[in-house]
């Protein structure tokens, strides 16, 4: 199966090609960045699938990141995976962000539970707690810092992954466990949105945004939304 995955949620536009047949992306590129997303993500694509040698027709699906993140980011991500969708004729999957911070160290550790938490702003973070065979303990959800770290067991050493990681580890208490590991990437690595759009089914992973929570800005009274 051939995916192309794309992440535009937080701090970074990226995208990568998967062949899960021979286990391995084949050919990736992510960019730092904060704002410019709409600009450089299509032709970041471009780059990306010419390396892999995969056509759009070739492709089994695409897999697009759906938030909690930046508002704009994420539907940049959302609207070009939609597009190519539609003109590839292929279904298109959206995977959480917090899912795709989370993977990794599921995948690969198997033993500490992780609370994987993206900055909200305001002392707030969107934050899932999972245990180390990935069951879901704490639901995606946006609260205070103070309540994620209270979702985890006083005696429970967790591996704590996102871009709120090191705020989480700088505020963990000192009468607690303290964390297995910190991993504070800005942004998930779009090989693991690849290998979870691999692993879902397009009927229940639709590619809709994922806010847990409304907009900081609304449009003004008697103004249509963009």
């Amino acid at each position: 199966m051939l995916i192309l995955a794309i992440d535009t949620a937080l701090d970074a536009c990226s995208a990568g090609v998967l062949d899960t047949r021979a286990a391995r992306i084949i050919a990736h590129e992510s960019l730092a960045m904060r704002r410019g997303h709409a600009e450089a993500l299509m032709p970041l694509v471009s780059r990306v699938m010419k390396a892999s040698g995969v056509g759009f027709a070739d492709l089994a699906r695409i897999a697009v990141t759906t938030g909690p993140g930046s508002f704009t980011g994420l539907r940049v991500g959302l609207s070009a995976a939609r597009g190519i969708g539609l003109a590839a004729q292929k279904p298109v999957v959206g995977l959480t962000t917090l899912a795709a911070y989370t993977a990794p160290k599921v995948a690969v550790d198997g033993d500490s539970p992780v609370l994987a938490a993206i900055d909200a702003r305001h002392g707030q973070v969107y934050f899932q707690f999972v245990d180390g065979e990935g069951a879901m303990l704490v639901a995606p959800r946006v609260a205070p810092l103070a309540e994620a770290i209270a979702a985890v067991p006083h005696d429970v050493a967790p591996c704590l992954v996102g871009n709120a990681a090191a705020v989480l580890a700088e505020r963990w208490p000192a009468d607690r466990a303290p964390p297995a590991a910190v991993e504070a990437e800005p942004a998930p690595d779009v090989a693991w949105v690849a290998w979870l759009g691999a692993a879902v089914r397009p009927e229940t992973a639709p590619p809709k945004p994922t806010y847990l929570r409304t907009p900081d800005a609304v449009p003004s009274a008697g103004r249509a939304a963009s």
